[in-house]
């Protein structure tokens, strides 16, 4: 399925951990979960004008949670981890 590229990033994912990933050229992004990783690179680098080294995806599936009496469950999601060319930034606070 062809996806339109503003389709596939949905937005950065801001962590403790990612930003402090950034440092080292990696920035994560929440995806749409039939993307790959070409589509995922094509992406970053045509939205945020950067060149992509690496792509890492990991899917995380929903988890059971329980509301009083009332079980349901959390969606799933995929995140994508990109690695940018030595000495590329990407703003996300403007994002």
């Amino acid at each position: 399925m062809k996806l339109h590229m503003f389709d596939v990033i949905r937005q950065p994912s801001i962590t403790e951990k990612f930003t402090q990933q950034n440092i080292k050229g990696k920035y994560a992004f929440e995806v749409h979960p039939i993307a790959n990783k070409i589509q995922i690179k094509e992406a970053v680098e045509k939205i945020y004008s950067v060149h992509v080294t690496r792509v890492n995806t990991m899917n995380s599936s929903g988890k059971w949670r329980r509301v009083r009496r009332d079980l349901g469950k959390t969606a799933a999601w995929k995140r994508a981890v990109v690695t940018l060319k030595k000495g590329e930034t990407i703003d996300i606070t403007a994002s």
